[in-house]
Parts: C-alpha cells; structure tokens; sequence
C-alpha cells in the first residue's frame, strides 16, 4: 500500500507538488504540438511495474512498450488517458525482469476475451527467460524481434536498439510518425552507441534517470545491490541521463520524461532538477517531467 502522510498526499503527491513550484510545465497531461504525430502515456514507470502507450494521433491506433503492471491499473489509466485498447495493435518487450513483464498473460486473456488479436514482439532469448512471457504466448502470436529490427505498427514506424542491462537481452526504441520521433530508453548502465545515434533528433525523450548515487550509496540497498543498479549492466543515474541529454539538445526536442526513477535511491523532484538543469543552462525551452508509478504522465 501506498504511504502517506498525515494530511492522506501519497509520496506522488508530495514530489509532483514540489515539482510543480520548480516549473509549471510539469503537469502530468499535456496538448500535444501542432506538429505531433505521437503521444506517449506513461501507464506506470518504476522498480514495481512499467509500461507505457505509444499513440498514433492522427488514427488512436497504438502501441504497448512493456506491462509490468496488473490489468485493472492498464485498463483505468489507458481509459484515463482516452486511448482505446481496441486500437492497440501491439506489444514490443523491452526485456524478460518481472517489474515490465509480470501482467502480460493477464492481459492477454483479457484481450482475447474481446476478440483483439495484439501480437508481441520479443526477442528470443528473453522469451526463453521469461515465464509471464511464455503464459502469455498461449493467447497471441509472438514475433521474432532483435537489436535493429525495424517494424511498421499501428502506422508507427519503430527501431530496436540495444541497451545495457543484466537481463538475457534489452532493447530501447526509437519510434517515428512522418517527420515526428520519440525515444524511449530504460534500464541500462551506460548508453550504448547504438542507444545514442537512435535517440538523435526526438521530440519527444523518455530517458531513464534511476538514482541518486549518494542516495544509492547511503541507502537500504545492500552493498551487492548497489554495485549491480551503478554498473555499467544496471540503470542510469540522473546525473548520466543529464550528460546524454546534453548531447541530444536541439530545437526539435520539446519533451523529456525521466524514467523509471527509484523509489528507494531518488526522489521525483530530483531527476526534473537535474535534467532542467541542463536545459535551462543551454537556454533551450523543453519542458522536463518525470514519469510516475501510480499515476498516468501523458505527453
């Protein structure tokens, strides 16, 4: 169950508070651009369950990056989102760790009770690591997908990249609509060049900012842990999300969402101050959000 404090605001509650004085770009919904072709809703994003909606604006057809969370929290906060799961046309698994795959047989059922044929796209080595994944293939058709794979969903056009993570295999993507992109990079210790050159020239960057590494370091993690989320196969720190973020400024990019931010190791405020801080030093005009785990962020 979710603390609270005495006056019943959530921990979510508080940090988007806190947030919201540093900018007011923070607010969890926004409009998208004249020029959008894609939204992103972030269902869930963190250590207890991730995934998120990539939408097709011009036709609501969509795509699931990962489902980590149960089916009641991705069939409120998509109809929260005003996103049609009847126009999800497919599933893409970044990897085979339960926090992103643990609700995807669940999900499955309930989509085949509705008669909606979703395939899933997954690497092969994290199906075979991957029991939710292997229930879940008993409701669906699982496709083949590897570092460079380039598919055509949902009128989306979307590149697989390799990421750095201690899983049997893990992906980012980079995902366009005419001339409008989106990077999605989670769960990875370093950024990969091929991570690197597939996040150029995004709208829109859904970048992993993971931890505080004195929060890391004087946290209830056990010495173990905090060698394996710091190494170059664990996640990003909101310092090395900020350094990448530098290098992938330019005038097109309009959104940054930092992602799957610790619980344990980071607060929500910390990642926006770091990343704001980067854009706000190069005078650059993104707005920088972070993405929640009991709550909907769409952009």
């Amino acid at each position: 169950m979710e603390a609270t404090n005495e006056q019943g605001l959530s921990r979510e509650q508080i940090e988007e508070a806190r947030n919201n004085r540093i900018s007011l770009q923070g607010a969890c919904r926004t409009m998208p651009s004249d020029n959008a072709r894609l939204r992103i809703h972030v269902l869930a994003s963190g250590s207890k369950g991730n995934a998120s909606l990539v939408e097709n604006i011009a036709t609501g057809e969509g795509i699931l990056i990962d489902c980590g969370i149960c089916k009641r929290d991705v069939l409120s906060r998509s109809a929260e989102a005003g996103f049609d799961l009847g126009k999800l046309k497919a599933v893409l698994v970044t990897h085979e760790h339960s926090d992103h795959t643990k609700g995807l047989k669940v999900l499955y059922r309930e989509l085949a009770k509705r008669g909606l044929e979703v395939p899933l796209f997954v690497n092969q080595a994290t199906y075979a690591n991957s029991k939710p994944i292997q229930e879940a293939a008993q409701f669906t058709e699982v496709v083949g997908l590897d570092a460079e794979s380039q598919l055509s969903l949902a009128g989306i056009q979307v590149f697989a990249f390799r990421t750095s993570h201690d899983a049997a295999s893990s992906f980012g993507f980079r995902l366009w609509a005419e001339n409008d992109v989106l990077g999605f990079m989670t769960d990875t210790g370093v950024v990969t060049g091929a991570a690197h050159e597939a996040l150029q020239g995004c709208r829109i960057l859904a970048i992993e900012a993971n931890h505080d590494p004195a929060m890391l370091k004087n946290g209830p993690y056990p010495r173990a842990l905090q060698e394996r989320v710091s190494s170059e196969h664990g996640h990003l720190s909101n310092g090395q999300a900020s350094e990448e973020l530098k290098s992938l400024l330019h005038p097109g990019l309009e959104e940054v969402i930092a992602m799957h931010i610790s619980e344990n190791n980071n607060t929500y405020r910390m990642p926006v101050e770091c990343l704001r801080g980067v854009v706000l030093q190069e005078s650059h005009s993104a707005a920088v959000v972070c993405a929640y785990q009991q709550r909907l962020v769409s952009r």
